[in-house]
């Protein structure tokens, strides 16, 4: 069950959405409480002795991550702010507001997807000849894709815009996509890029008797 934060999203354009895994990386972490620990691993008796892991523990949510697979501890703070992230972008809620299409970064992120060659019974040739241009906004809609992958610094960001929206439409990722300008095939394509999102997803659609998606 995802958390729900009852606070008002802030208004106005924005670049970033307004969601925590969306906040750059010194405002979060003045949300957080940051320990240090000792870890066991590649590195020999020297990393033993040097207390390298970081668990940060961003203390609204009391949400955390941890770790401590990297040689230094700066290097592990980078690496637990990214689980954070995650972590946030999948269990935490803030809402959407209405009208809200997405953030300037989500629509900087829908590109126009690879044209196919025309199927038969497309456009009256009457059309093309008089150079007129059918506006079609489904097929608009159809032509984007998400480009950003789960490695992409600004996965967890998108990843939260796009589970407020599917959280605000009940769960059904269609009323989403309508909502982000991109296909009902796309949300899902981009939300099963993190498992623990596809999960969550799932098990609210669950809770709600509706049918999982595969």
């Amino acid at each position: 069950m995802s958390k729900r934060h009852e606070t008002a999203p802030e208004s106005g354009k924005r670049t970033h959405y307004h969601h925590p895994a969306a906040w750059p990386d010194e405002k979060l972490l003045e949300h957080c409480e940051i320990s240090h620990g000792r870890t066991s691993g590649p590195g020999g008796q020297h990393r033993n002795r040097v207390a390298t892991e970081v668990t940060l523990k961003h203390t609204p949510t009391g949400m955390h991550a941890v770790a401590g697979e990297r040689r230094s501890a700066e290097e592990n703070k980078h690496m637990a702010l990214r689980r954070l992230r995650l972590r946030l972008a999948v269990d935490y809620r803030t809402g959407v507001q209405v009208g809200d299409e997405g953030s300037a970064l989500w629509k900087s992120r829908l590109v126009a997807a690879k044209k196919h060659a025309h199927k038969k019974g497309g456009p009256d040739p009457v059309f093309k000849e008089l150079g007129v241009k059918l506006h079609d906004a489904e097929a608009e809609v159809q032509g984007k894709r998400i480009a950003c992958n789960a490695k992409h610094h600004d996965f967890p960001s998108l990843l939260a815009e796009v589970m407020d929206a599917i959280e605000a439409a009940g769960w059904e990722p269609k009323s989403a996509a309508v909502r982000l300008s991109v296909s009902m095939s796309q949300l899902i394509k981009f939300v099963r890029e993190y498992t623990p999102a596809w999960v969550m997803m799932n098990q609210e659609r669950e809770n709600r008797g509706m049918h999982r998606l595969k």
